[in-house]
């Protein structure tokens, strides 16, 4: 979603599958957990003003946001316990699993659950 917001190179990518999302060939995703995630990197990264309005942007966008369930907050548990992933991260690998989704990422970590789940690569901006 940061590449998304910030035109970085998988961008073009992820409008694809929001595109996708919106005529409903298939159903885009993420969880309450990294849609906070998002919001606080880009309020530290560069204002408040600037997360409200990434916020209100995302809430545009054909995007299920999943609630952090009890099952949810167990699997990405069990998921940190096992692996060398952030917390937020543990939460995209139990939404993907629990959805049989795809995850969208340029972030390295992602490679030590390629096994778990799907994992697509975006082209990165370094």
């Amino acid at each position: 979603m940061l590449a998304y917001l910030n035109g970085e190179p998988g961008m073009p990518r992820i409008r694809q599958v929001l595109d996708s999302a919106g005529r409903g060939e298939c159903r885009a995703a993420m969880s309450l957990i990294n849609l906070g995630e998002v919001l606080y990197i880009v309020e530290r990264e560069v204002s408040l003003a600037q997360a409200q309005t990434a916020l209100a942007a995302v809430e545009q966008l054909p995007l299920d946001i999943l609630l952090a369930s009890r099952e949810a907050v167990l699997a990405a548990a069990h998921i940190k316990a096992n692996y060398r992933l952030s917390y937020a991260d543990a939460f995209a690998v139990a939404v993907a699993q629990e959805l049989a989704g795809t995850i969208l990422t340029s972030d390295p970590e992602f490679t030590q659950v390629e096994g778990m789940v799907q994992v697509e690569w975006l082209e990165s901006k370094a």
